[in-house]
């Protein structure tokens, strides 16, 4: 679990985070939603230690990441995978050198040991036989899937996504949000995402954290979403024909 208790970011004279208070709990997925310049990713950078806020405390399972220094700090990443939005995969590695790279990094696995839970991660994202390829020889869909393989490659707790569907077809992006929620109840990781994806919200939104100019406006569930009185919310959830018509239906 990680709880958000009054985050304040500022940079110069822009607070850009005001006061955000969250719980995210474990084995379910959390969606972080906004327009662009909304907060979303300077929230994400303040929850994995890159920036730290000004005022407000962020507690994974009783430990404050705003109080740690250092070498606290990088124990705690051991325990956080990261699905980048670009995969950010070593083009010169192949598929399977890129999944073994955090082993290598932050363990002592025996040769053995590490190939072992690499083909074990690659199993569960439906890419068998694919160690020897390279990225240049993947589709966007299976570099995702290399790149979430390798994010839950050290068994973490703690799973962040930055707009894991960006630049994948429609189809591709399910199997993708799929997988991350499969991952995220079979392994009880406390899932964060950062998306814009609505199809992404109404597929795997346990709960959905709404920021609007810095702030919380709104959370809920995906159920409930529909049936919100958020003005702001809903200008930004019913731009589209769909899902202006899918809120009727859930109103009736």
């Amino acid at each position: 679990m990680i709880e958000i208790k009054n985050i304040n970011k500022s940079f110069g004279q822009q607070q850009v985070l005001k006061g955000i208070s969250t719980v995210f709990e474990s084995g379910k997925c959390s969606l972080i939603i906004g327009r662009s310049g909304s907060g979303k990713t300077v929230l994400m950078n303040c929850l994995v230690g890159l920036l730290v806020p000004e005022q407000g405390q962020i507690l994974y399972d009783s430990r404050d990441i705003t109080k740690m220094d250092n070498k606290q700090k990088q124990g705690l990443r051991k325990e956080m995978g990261m699905l980048f939005q670009k995969n950010a995969l070593f083009d010169s590695m192949t598929v399977e050198q890129n999944v073994q790279f955090p082993l290598d990094m932050f363990t002592d696995m025996g040769i053995k040991e590490k190939q072992e839970r690499v083909n074990f991660c690659l199993s569960r994202v439906s890419l068998v036989n694919a160690n020897a390829k390279f990225p240049s020889e993947l589709s966007g869909g299976m570099m995702k899937r290399v790149a979430l393989a390798r994010a839950i490659v050290l068994n973490p707790k703690y799973l962040f996504c930055d707009e894991p569907n960006s630049g994948l077809d429609p189809k591709t992006a399910i199997v993708i949000d799929e997988l991350i929620q499969e991952i995220t109840v079979e392994f009880n990781i406390t899932t964060i995402v950062n998306t814009h994806d609505m199809n992404s919200v109404m597929g795997i939104g346990d709960k959905v954290v709404y920021l609007f100019e810095g702030m919380k406006n709104w959370e809920g569930s995906s159920s409930e979403i529909l049936k919100t009185d958020s003005d702001n919310l809903n200008d930004f959830i019913f731009a589209s024909k769909f899902y202006k018509e899918l809120r009727k239906a859930a109103l009736k």
